[in-house]
């Protein structure tokens, strides 16, 4: 099969997508097909601060094109980049024929294969993957239209779970039904307990707290730091320690906050990890903490389960599906920062209760959540694609209206 995948984000870029595609891609060559990818890119100071950018690197087995989203830094331009996103496409199907287009992300991705389809007769489908279910369409007219259209006449709506369904489907009037749920997943050959550490064993020197992903007060970076403060005053077997591993919008308002509430001493602000090193962070964590406020299925989750961490999270949509509260986690309210420093507390503690939920969380990432798995079931909606018409009943004009994602596009 010869599969043309569109991602809206592949590294350099930090993010769960860039995660995602990479581990898809390399099932999809295992399994002996012929892929294309052509990746946007952040190339300004801007987007490479906030996500890391530059053109994607080659992926063995992979022709990879990466177009550089100069609209997107110009002032919000998406409609601008989709016309080249469409472009290329037709350009590579008239060169050898591809049998299914796949985007990654509602938009602009997603209404850039939708296009694509109707110029060359491809089936596609779409991976909505978090921030283009949660936000894009809460934000503009403009945008509420486009993600419509691609949740309406998309050949198939892949997602990561029940909840983030529900939500996308309120948001945007759709029937659930057009869903098919198939669940993040995780390398666990990578993603593993360190060398005989007994998961849920802490550091004799002191548990250390890790935060690992994009620095975004949407993932609950700050509410963290406010938890953290109040868990230095409660009485501990050691003095703990905090680490933000990463970068993202909001990593200058952590700093910030670190320097006011006087924390320098007690958290450590990595940067930029690159992916090959992130199994290295996590190694060195004891507890892994995501006080985040929503998820399309969480890839840090699932990675720090299989690194053997216990995990305190939120009660949240793509995030629900995954933990379960005293079974393979503990879980809080999203932006309750008391209730987090609670069930930190609680965990760091209890010795009974963190050893039996890491234990019971590595288990079951290891049973459930392998790519192997999840590829074949993408591939399985694939092969019912494969030569079938397009959807092209729908309109794609639409009026712009101003956005707060024209203004600060690197948050879409």
């Amino acid at each position: 099969m010869r599969i043309c995948f569109v991602s809206r984000r592949y590294f350099p870029a930090i993010s769960g997508m860039s995660v995602y595609a990479q581990n898809l891609l390399k099932e999809l060559v295992a399994m002996n097909h012929d892929v294309v990818m052509i990746s946007q890119y952040r190339g300004d100071e801007a987007g490479t601060r906030v996500y890391g950018g530059g053109p994607p690197p080659e992926v063995p087995g992979v022709k990879v094109i990466g177009l550089e989203a100069r609209g997107e830094q110009d002032g919000g331009d998406f409609e601008r980049d989709i016309e080249e996103i469409v472009s290329v496409v037709e350009w590579e199907h008239a060169e050898k024929p591809f049998d299914i287009l796949h985007a990654q992300y509602g938009y602009p991705t997603g209404l850039a294969a939708l296009e694509a389809s109707r110029r060359t007769g491809l089936p596609n489908l779409v991976s909505i993957q978090g921030g283009d279910g949660h936000w894009v369409g809460t934000c503009c007219g403009t945008h509420k239209r486009a993600m419509q259209a691609v949740l309406g006449h998309a050949g198939a709506l892949l997602i990561g779970s029940r909840s983030f369904a529900r939500e996308v489907g309120k948001n945007n009037g759709t029937n659930t039904e057009r869903f098919t749920i198939v669940p993040g997943a995780v390398d666990v050959s990578r993603f593993r307990p360190q060398g005989n550490k007994v998961p849920g064993e802490l550091s004799p020197e002191g548990p250390r707290l890790l935060y690992h992903g994009r620095v975004d007060a949407r993932k609950g970076a700050l509410v963290l730091l406010d938890a953290f403060r109040g868990l230095l005053g409660a009485e501990l077997p050691a003095r703990p320690r905090l680490v933000y591993s990463g970068i993202g919008p909001d990593l200058g308002r952590v700093r910030k906050r670190i320097a006011e509430l006087d924390l320098a001493e007690e958290v450590d602000v990595l940067g930029y990890t690159p992916y090959g090193d992130a199994p290295g962070v996590y190694r060195e964590g004891d507890l892994f903490v995501s006080p985040t406020y929503a998820e399309g299925f969480s890839n840090t989750i699932l990675e720090a389960m299989a690194s053997g961490l216990p995990v305190v999270s939120t009660r949240s949509v793509g995030v629900v599906d995954c933990l379960r509260h005293e079974e393979n986690a503990l879980l809080t309210e999203v932006g309750d920062a008391a209730g987090l420093r609670d069930e930190i507390h609680r965990i760091l503690t209890d010795h009974g209760l963190r050893h039996r939920l890491a234990a019971v969380a590595l288990e079951e990432v290891r049973r459930v959540y392998s790519w192997p798995a999840v590829a074949r079931q993408i591939v399985g909606v694939y092969k019912e694609l494969v030569g079938t018409e397009p959807d092209t009943r729908w309109k794609r004009e639409f009026p712009v209206e101003p956005c707060r994602f024209r203004e600060e596009p690197h948050l879409l």
